[in-house]
């Protein structure tokens, strides 16, 4: 599942123009099932949105909604997988990312070209990690 802020949507770069009120209620936020919901309803309900602009914006919605449950059966397919490879993938990149960053940081190498792509990989794996409990919880 993509770790992304609202804001870097799809759906959250359109409505920056379109609907900035919705925006700077929901934009810091990871987008999950709810935020997203909570996201169509605020589209629907707004009158200052023109028709036109509010089936473009249900339509984006709909496409990172399908994004994200894309990612997360691909992730579930990987665990469920018998492969020793596909099952460690993530946490053997973020441990060789995260050994890399300490062992630059020691050695005072330049660290903004791993800094971004480490932050993205933490992000990736700490908040699917927390997504997939939440919704075996749900089960």
């Amino acid at each position: 599942m993509s770790k992304k802020k609202f804001t870097e949507t799809r759906i959250g770069k359109f409505l920056k123009n379109v609907a900035p009120k919705i925006l700077s209620i929901i934009g810091d936020v990871i987008p999950s099932a709810g935020i997203l919901g909570k996201a169509k309803d605020l589209i629907q309900k707004d009158s200052n949105i023109s028709k036109e602009d509010k089936d473009i914006a249900l339509k984006l919605l709909e496409i990172d909604v399908m994004e994200m449950q894309e990612v997360t059966k691909r992730w579930e397919s990987d665990m469920a997988s018998d492969s020793w490879l596909s099952k460690n993938v993530r946490p053997l990149t973020l441990v060789f990312f995260s050994l890399s960053y300490v062992a630059g940081w020691f050695l005072e190498y330049p660290l903004d070209s791993i800094t971004g792509l480490l932050s993205l990989i933490v992000a990736a794996y700490f908040g699917s990690r927390g997504f997939e409990k939440i919704k075996s919880m749900g089960k």
